[in-house]
């Protein structure tokens, strides 16, 4: 049996110790290749796809935010080398500097080799359909880059006290995103990128036909699509951390095809099950498990697919 995981996190040393010097929270437990690695024999994980989790490298000084883009994916670089059967790895760029993003994914994906890039949701509350990301997007494009999105803090405080970001800032978040580059156009224009959206996409399979709505009723933003909103949300990929419940799987996979889900652990913010199976109501589905685990990543990550033989 193989099980990937298309969502989860590494925290390197210099990172570390910037989110702390910046009075940030740094993951817990504490990061560590030989922590993952346990974890992943536990719930046997055959291989996982490893990104930075926000706050990312922007902690508001862009000189900063270069070195340790450039040093994360070294380090990223450094751990598929030495478990090429265990680790795939996206890049960090130092967005919002877009010349310097540029220059790394360059860097990145032509001499480092890494599998794609991860973008947060928001760089500075500027979201990613904003007109001055279309250079690297023009760029991923080109390159028919895979591209995961994850949610990051939103430029406001939470409306609700006391409430964690992650319980409903992060799935409103990644559903703005969605939002923002949907009706930006991204998604048509750059049909090339292979697009993965954290958490089943927040909220944006729930409210699809919301969404989709606008076609009738503002037809400013309908004249920017050419399609219907709901199909181009059917052609994006959607991992399920964090979304690992029948309930909720249910549901989206009445909305999506079953070949746009990857199964995602979230490790090591998530909390998974105690036991070895980190998804047991993925049983549900019997007949689609395989493919979720493993099968559908390989559109994503098909040198990892290589390198383990299949």
């Amino acid at each position: 049996m193989v099980r990937l995981d298309l969502h989860s996190h590494i925290a390197p040393p210099a990172y570390w110790t910037a989110l702390e010097r910046a009075g940030m929270p740094t993951p817990v437990p504490p990061w560590s290749v030989e922590h993952l690695l346990g974890v992943m024999d536990q719930y046997g994980i055959t291989a996982a796809v490893v990104s930075l989790p926000p706050p990312g490298v922007f902690l508001g000084d862009i000189v900063q935010a270069r070195e340790l883009a450039r040093v994360t994916n070294e380090f990223s670089a450094a751990l598929v080398q030495q478990y090429p059967s265990r680790f795939a790895a996206l890049a960090t760029l130092p967005l919002p500097d877009i010349e310097a993003a540029l220059s790394e994914l360059d860097y990145a994906l032509d001499h480092l080799h890494l599998d794609g890039v991860a973008l947060l949701t928001n760089t500075g509350g500027v979201y990613l359909g904003d007109p001055r990301f279309e250079p690297l997007f023009a760029a991923l494009d080109s390159r028919g880059c895979y591209v995961f999105v994850h949610p990051t803090m939103p430029a406001y405080p939470g409306p609700v006290a006391n409430i964690p970001p992650w319980v409903l800032e992060f799935p409103f978040e990644t559903t703005r995103a969605i939002v923002s580059l949907l009706f930006s156009g991204i998604f048509e224009r750059y049909g090339a990128i292979r697009w993965q959206f954290a958490h089943l996409g927040g909220t944006a399979p729930f409210l699809a036909y919301r969404i989709a709505s606008v076609m009738e009723r503002e037809p400013a933003l309908a004249a920017r699509l050419r399609r219907d909103p709901v199909e181009i949300l059917q052609a994006l990929y959607y991992d399920t951390a964090l979304s690992n419940s029948a309930t909720v799987l249910d549901a989206t996979l009445r909305l999506l095809p079953r070949e746009r889900l990857v199964w995602g652990s979230d490790w090591p913010y998530a909390v998974l099950p105690a036991g070895p199976d980190p998804a047991p109501d993925l049983d549900r589905w019997p007949e689609i498990r395989a493919a979720i685990e493993a099968e559908n990543a390989r559109a994503l990550v098909p040198r990892l697919f290589e390198r383990l033989g299949r």
